[in-house]
């Protein structure tokens, strides 16, 4: 579709954009340009542009400062005016009051009072025919003779270019070359194939001039900065309650352990399965460290339950895990199931997610099973050996005393 509306409509700019993961942005690739002056920073945004749309991903390119609005000029003879009794004020001033308009009065609907505005009819407001039959009245104040001049007998027209915006960031004057780019092109890619091509180009900026980039890249972190700072917190109230859950800080921590290692897992399962890093699966990689630990709890908890008093033996240990697989395969298979869906027939939006959560817990399942009973295991072993010198310390200790 973007290929055959660039064709059908060359001469506009036709943006065709699928469904996008994440915060807002204006461009997928956005390059920004710091500095004091605008027409140096037109100039270089233009030599930028002109890179950035020799990358094959980029479609359109689009600056701010070169995006332009077309404004007329009025050219005052200064003979004709004085001829007419008018000065380049008045005209102005006419010209002004004609266009926007001037208040007449007033009329009261029901209880409010609204103002009367008398001004040109929009038909001669929006041509420049309207505006050229403009009527001034010669002469100002009590002395003036009350003739009509037309506009176009005391000035000329043209079209003149006006910056159509100026831009500033954090109060730094700024120029910001946006680009489009393919359906289904990751910005990063983009992003990267660019800072290649402007690095080949020897392109370098003058002291007080600084280029930044902004786009999908900069949203992206911005959110996920936003959605880390809440991390601490929900770390902490995790540790409290799992040591408070186990009374262990050991248990805890082989808990902790899991929920890392899932994160691992959920990265890799988006690897194999080709789809790329967004906010949606940075999104599902964070949720998924909630949902992987559940199945390390319950077998942690069913092993302290059976086994923590000091009953670390190898067999009964596989015992308890083999009675916990049960419940453990059953929320798994659920979990998986209830994300398929999402998987097959989920659009560009919604797979990345699904897919961090499913492969996260189908592999954390495993970890549960296998980990999490010999880290179990492993830790009570010393505990007991612990316990157990400890208390042959204190009878060979209360011997002694007693023989003395």
């Amino acid at each position: 579709m973007q290929q055959e509306l660039d064709r059908a409509v060359p001469e506009a700019r036709v943006l065709v954009r699928q469904l996008e993961q994440g915060p807002p942005f204006d461009a997928p690739v956005e390059v920004r340009l710091f500095g004091p002056d605008f027409d140096r920073l037109r100039e270089y945004g233009e030599t930028v542009r002109s890179i950035l749309a020799g990358v094959p991903e980029v479609t359109h390119t689009a600056s701010l400062l070169s995006e332009t609005l077309p404004q007329v000029a009025l050219d005052v003879d200064s003979q004709s005016a004085l001829m007419a009794g008018l000065s380049p004020v008045a005209i102005a001033s006419q010209v002004q009051a004609a266009l926007d308009g001037r208040q007449g009065g007033s009329v009261i609907q029901e209880m409010e009072e609204l103002p009367v505005r008398v001004r040109m009819g929009d038909e001669a407001r929006g041509s420049l025919r309207g505006v050229r039959s403009i009527d001034l009245i010669s002469g100002s104040g009590a002395t003036g003779t009350g003739n009509t001049v037309p506009l176009k007998a005391v000035a000329g027209f043209s079209l003149q270019p006006e910056t159509g915006v100026i831009v500033r960031l954090n109060r730094r004057r700024m120029n910001e070359i946006g680009g489009y780019l393919t359906a289904g092109t990751l910005p990063s890619i983009a992003l990267g194939e660019f800072q290649q091509r402007l690095a080949a180009s020897g392109f370098e900026l003058p002291d007080g001039y600084e280029l930044a980039y902004g786009g999908e890249a900069s949203r992206r972190n911005d959110a996920v900065g936003n959605l880390l700072a809440s991390v601490g917190v929900l770390m902490a109230a995790m540790v409290a309650t799992l040591v408070l859950s186990f009374g262990s800080f050991r248990l805890a921590a082989i808990i902790g352990l899991v929920g890392f290692l899932s994160v691992g897992a959920g990265l890799g399962s988006l690897w194999l399965g080709g789809y790329p890093f967004g906010f949606t699966a940075i999104i599902g990689t964070m949720g998924l460290i909630g949902i992987a630990i559940n199945d390390s709890i319950v077998v942690l908890a069913s092993l302290q339950a059976q086994h923590g008093t000091g009953e670390t033996r190898v067999d009964a240990i596989v015992d308890t895990v083999v009675d916990c697989t049960r419940h453990v395969l059953a929320t798994t298979l659920t979990t998986v199931a209830g994300f398929l869906p999402l998987i097959l027939d989920g659009g560009k939006f919604w797979p990345p997610l699904a897919i961090a959560i499913a492969g996260g817990v189908v592999v954390a399942t495993g970890i549960a099973l296998l980990m999490v009973p010999a880290a179990f295991r492993i830790v009570y072993c010393r505990c007991v050996t612990t316990r157990v010198a400890e208390t042959k310390a204190v009878a060979a200790n209360q011997v002694s005393v007693v023989t003395g």
